[in-house]
């Protein structure tokens, strides 16, 4: 492979690795609240 397409697959993994933990950071420090979310619809 090429020199520029090993760094391009470094910041393409980069950036998709760091997205996740990012995402999972995010979740951690405000996690999603149950009482936020509507409640199951009622049969009638």
């Amino acid at each position: 492979m090429t020199p520029t397409a090993i760094v391009m697959m470094i910041v393409a993994t980069v950036t998709v690795w760091g997205g996740l933990i990012a995402a999972i950071v995010n979740l951690a420090r405000h996690p999603e609240v149950a009482e936020t979310e509507p409640g199951p619809p009622v049969e009638l």
